[in-house]
């Protein structure tokens, strides 16, 4: 009887966490499709597979890149956008957060250390706005599957978001707003690792320690995106199939200021990470999404989702956070609609 009151074995628990995977939740949908809708079983297949085969040169390359970025330390390079002016700062800040190839738990002790030496919140909130939108890899992954006038729109939207909350925080800290904005931290444990070396090295395979930090970033990155890409085309198939355009077409299309006003608040909620919401974007954007409300919904969908949330929450007051929200809504709204004129 004891061993009914105990909590499950750790192998348990372990064999539990497997199950909750992108990969599960593919099979759960397949089978799904397959007992309801048979006939359509196959053109859900067909069309996911389809799409991952014409993402795959992206993918590899995206995961080459991001392992070379790791194994020669280049992540070092961000920390000086932290030094000199302030106006020079925001800008570095807003450029580098773009390129930066960090995972969210390396931003939070990256971002405190900056905020305790007294680097001022308008350039850490340029870093943190521009930072969730786009990297190397999510460049290509929307490339791949909304074409590179996207990708690109995208990339400058992340800098000039960027740009726009670091000099309004500035102008707002001059009123005497965001006195002190750092709460009490504690750093959480990170399983992935930093890189300390002072500068990078270029030439990491000369060295057995980075060679092996290539290889096991390059087998994690490259599991990691192919799980969540197999599900966002699987769900894109679904759509696509399922999902009439004329309703799509209905909330999120049409021009104006309204539809992408609309996405941009839908988008805020909605976690996609920047992996899943390209093909997903590209699959309503067929539906009848017009181009300015999908950059507006995922500008509000990356700076909103949870680990950058947890982030920002992690380390600054409430008000900050809510400074944060503000103006990434916002500025996912002002992208939208210039996109839209472009």
């Amino acid at each position: 009887m004891a061993e009914l009151t105990q909590s499950p074995r750790p192998g348990r628990r372990i064999r539990l966490q497997h199950l909750k995977t992108p990969w599960t939740l593919i099979v759960l949908i397949l089978l799904a499709v397959l007992a309801l809708d048979p006939g359509n079983f196959e053109t859900v297949i067909r069309f996911a597979g389809g799409a991952l085969a014409n993402t795959a040169p992206y993918i590899l390359f995206a995961v080459l890149l991001l392992a070379y970025l790791k194994a020669t330390g280049a992540e070092v390079l961000v920390a000086r956008a932290f030094e000199g002016r302030e106006t020079r700062m925001i800008l570095l800040a807003a450029l580098f957060g773009g390129l930066a190839p960090f995972c969210s738990c390396e931003v939070i002790p990256f971002i405190a250390g900056l905020l305790a030496l007294g680097a001022p919140l308008s350039a850490v909130m340029a870093f943190w706005l521009s930072s969730p939108l786009i990297d190397p890899p999510t460049l290509l992954i929307t490339a791949g599957a909304l074409g590179w006038p996207f990708a690109i729109g995208k990339a400058v939207a992340a800098v000039a978001l960027g740009l726009f909350g670091g000099f309004a925080i500035k102008a707002l800290v001059r009123t005497g707003a965001f006195a002190q904005p750092l709460r009490n931290y504690t750093p959480p444990g990170c399983g992935c690792g930093s890189n300390k070396a002072e500068t990078p090295v270029w030439k990491f395979w000369q060295t057995a320690e980075r060679r092996a930090r290539f290889r096991s970033e390059f087998a994690t990155n490259g599991l990691f995106l192919l799980k969540w890409l197999s599900l966002a085309y699987v769900l894109e198939a679904l759509l696509v199939s399922y999902v009439p355009a004329d309703l799509i077409a209905q909330v999120v299309g049409g021009e104006g200021v309204i539809p992408i006003a609309t996405a941009a608040l839908v988008g805020m909620p909605a976690y996609l990470n920047s992996y899943v919401a390209p093909p997903l974007l590209a699959g309503l954007m067929e539906q009848g999404m017009s181009t300015g409300a999908a950059m507006a919904f995922m500008i509000a969908g990356a700076v909103s989702s949870i680990p950058a949330m947890a982030a920002v929450w992690s380390l600054v007051k409430p008000r900050v956070f809510a400074a944060y929200l503000g103006l990434g809504v916002l500025g996912a709204i002002l992208a939208g609609v210039l996109f839209q004129m472009v």
